[in-house]
């Protein structure tokens, strides 16, 4: 792809001319790279098999492997595009207060003129604006940022999200349920237990970004305003949540799940997430690969199971897809169709780079219902601060919103640890 056109069309609002066509081209591609990988790998482990292993099978694998990577990342660059909605296109179906707001808002991009926002806030006895000030972007924008992060925010896109008008969401859940039993019609009824009652708290953090503007892309009437906010922010909210929701360690910043306390599936306890192990650290056992995996599967009580992902980096795939079960299928299957998820044991993956590589005593694939066990917040408001003073000749907009997160259900998901029993 290249990049530097990439960005223009990006900048400008524009879409590239057939990307939908495109997805299907490079995804027909993405299986025939597959089924070459398949073949290589085979002969690969024939010849280990063989006792004759030939360094040139491993370099051919590696090829084909990294091949499949390429054709990935682009697979989902094009399916992120046809999906990506374009903003301030259907000016006919809004109401006079939304249009309002537009013109006001794209005045002060454009020029810094914010006397129409103020009048806005003001009319809208806004209250809780931060002490450096900013104004909000118009609902649409705030919208379709949320539906561009939640597409390509690998976390976000599989967890719940709950909006809220505060900053703090706190949600209670029982420690101890009621004593419940079977009793006979007639028989006397024991008292019961009360259930014991605690609470999570989720509080949002700010995430900010600063994109930069030239006053001549300004000044261009034919760029889309709303439409380059959104381009602009959505990536680096994107890295940003998606390190957050993994490792944050809740300070400043969501909590990610891999920082809660582990323990040992057989002694899994509430607060903490249980794990499986693999049985050889950094690595699968020889002897039934797929054993740990199957194992972390069913770790996942059945309730959670109809909706669970596997999560994982790109090089923990790289190495999971070399593996077979006991019938000599593979284990990691492509996408099916376009804007499809690779399998895994027949569950979908996601990749989050954020995820550790496969190491010892490494936490590097979790496996779980993230709708239910992990739960972003997102604060109404996104709010943009003209600064055309900082770095001229360029206009900065420092860009915020406030984002939480944490794990709410701590038996829905599981980890697999790379280490010995």
């Amino acid at each position: 792809m290249d990049l530097a056109h990439h960005d223009l069309e990006t900048k400008a609002g524009f879409a590239p001319d057939n990307p939908l066509q495109d997805a299907h081209v490079t995804h027909a591609e993405l299986m025939r790279t597959f089924d070459a990988f398949k073949a290589a790998n085979d002969e690969r482990i024939a010849s280990i098999e063989r006792r004759s292993a030939d360094v040139l099978h491993d370099d051919k694998v590696a090829r084909i492997d990294a091949a499949l990577d390429s054709q990935t990342r682009r697979l989902d660059e094009l399916t992120l595009k046809s999906a990506r909605p374009h903003l301030g296109l259907e000016t006919g179906m809004r109401s006079a207060s939304a249009r309002e707001h537009k013109a006001a808002f794209e005045a002060y991009v454009r020029s810094g003129e914010s006397a129409g926002l103020r009048a806005l806030e003001v009319k809208a006895m806004s209250v809780g604006t931060p002490a450096d000030g900013g104004y909000l972007v118009p609902d649409e924008v705030e919208r379709e940022i949320g539906k561009r992060l939640a597409v390509i925010s690998p976390i976000r896109s599989i967890a719940a999200v709950r909006e809220i008008s505060g900053n703090v969401y706190k949600k209670p859940f029982m420690t101890t349920g009621p004593a419940t039993g079977w009793v006979a019609e007639t028989a006397s009824r024991p008292t019961t237990n009360s259930p014991v009652l605690d609470e999570l708290s989720f509080p949002a953090a700010e995430l900010y970004a600063m994109p930069a503007a030239t006053p001549v892309l300004l000044e261009d009437s034919a760029v889309n305003i709303d439409e380059w906010i959104a381009s602009e922010v959505e990536q680096v909210f994107a890295v940003q949540e998606g390190a957050a929701f993994v490792n944050g360690d809740g300070t400043n910043k969501p909590k990610g799940f891999l920082q809660y306390d582990k323990i040992a599936e057989a002694s899994w306890a509430w607060t903490k997430l249980g794990f499986i192990e693999t049985g050889l650290d950094a690595g699968f056992p020889e002897a039934g690969p797929a054993d740990p995996l199957i194992d972390l599967v069913y770790a996942l009580k059945a309730g959670y199971r109809q909706n669970a992902h596997f999560v994982m980096n790109r090089k923990t795939q790289s190495a999971i897809r070399k593996l077979k079960d006991a019938d000599d299928n593979y284990l990691w299957q492509p996408p099916a169709q376009v804007g499809g998820r690779a399998g895994l044991l027949t569950f979908p993956v996601v990749e989050a780079e954020e995820m550790p590589d496969i190491a010892a005593d490494s936490y590097s694939i979790a496996f779980g219902d993230f709708n239910r066990g992990y739960l972003v917040v997102d604060r109404q408001g996104v709010r943009v601060l003209r600064d055309p003073y900082s770095a001229k000749p360029y206009v900065l907009f420092y860009t915020t919103k406030r984002v939480g997160g944490g794990v709410q259900d701590f038996d829905a998901i599981k980890l697999l640890k790379f280490s010995g029993a």
